[in-house]
């Protein structure tokens, strides 16, 4: 029988720079001939790499992505401060004379490791959060003053490559959980060096387990439209999985629960077909769906 979700899944993209993430699922809609396209995590203009993209059903379950850490490369130039934590944005100070050579490998070191770990951080006016309904990033740019709250967030691993001089540059690596700012990092790391920073590049190089080997450009996509992952693919990959009989998976793909299994987290449901009918977890005394990626309707 032929599979109903044949053409649903995820595209993992290389996004190029100088285009929005919105662009990115514009071009997808035209290469896979559907409107159905969405995208989890959104990647700044000026910033490359992977971005998860859901096709036909995969667009629903980018909503159960589990992508709890992500990984970036990125350079920081010390020395100057902008509207937007980022070289797209204007200068709004710059280092007096002589004050970036003053700052020491050891002071960096220093400042760096104060920003790994769990920290509190104030997300970038132009960030995409929302408040009061509307973009930050909409508001800025139609001149309003934005000052979203600190909020916690965990930067796990915050590794210097290089330290360059003229301009004071650093390349670097972080993994972080979702939700952390790369831009911030530099922002907060020039601030605390008191010459001010900003970010010059950025790469994201995974969305937790979905990284740049799964990658493909938009060239390529745009030469042989193929989907990264199916359905199956992505939800295996992302969740651990739990084998069930025709019966059970009959009963998921029409929504019913289960006797409970003594499950910790969510899993993923799979028949004897091999395929996934849905996301399931315990909800005290009942093993209930959480997403049905089969419904009984298909």
């Amino acid at each position: 029988m032929t599979d109903p979700l044949s053409d649903s899944g995820l595209v993992v993209v290389d996004k190029p720079a100088g285009m929005t993430s919105h662009d990115v699922v514009a071009r997808l809609r035209r290469y896979f001939g559907t409107r159905k396209v969405g995208h989890a995590g959104t990647l700044d203009p000026m910033a490359t790499g992977v971005l998860v993209a859901g096709i036909n059903r995969g667009t629903k379950f980018l909503a159960h992505l589990v992508a709890a850490t992500k990984s970036y490369d990125a350079t920081i130039r010390l020395g100057a401060a902008t509207t937007t934590d980022d070289m797209e944005g204007e200068v709004i100070s710059t280092a007096p004379v002589g004050a970036t050579e003053a700052v020491t490998e050891e002071d960096i070191r220093a400042g760096v490791a104060a920003l790994t770990g769990e920290i509190m951080q104030r997300p970038a006016s132009v960030s995409a959060i929302k408040i009061d309904g509307r973009r930050a990033h909409e508001r800025v740019r139609e001149g309003e003053e934005v000052e979203i709250p600190a909020r916690p967030v965990t930067v796990t691993r915050f590794e210097i490559h290089e330290i360059r001089r003229e301009p004071l540059e650093i390349d670097v690596s972080v993994d972080c959980s979702s939700g952390t700012y790369i831009r911030s990092l530099a922002r907060d790391l020039g601030e605390s060096l008191g010459v001010g920073g900003h970010l010059t590049a950025l790469r994201r190089t995974a969305v937790g387990n979905y990284l740049l080997a799964d990658a493909r450009s938009l060239a390529d996509l745009e030469k042989d439209p193929a989907l990264s992952l199916t359905i199956d693919e992505a939800m295996i990959r992302s969740y651990p999985t739990l084998e069930v009989t025709a019966e059970e998976y009959e009963a998921l793909a029409m929504g019913k629960w289960l006797e409970p299994r003594g499950l910790a987290d969510t899993h993923a449901a799979i028949g004897p077909d091999g395929r996934v009918v849905a996301l399931v977890a315990e909800k005290g005394t009942r093993l209930s769906t959480v997403f049905v990626a089969r419904p009984s309707t298909l």
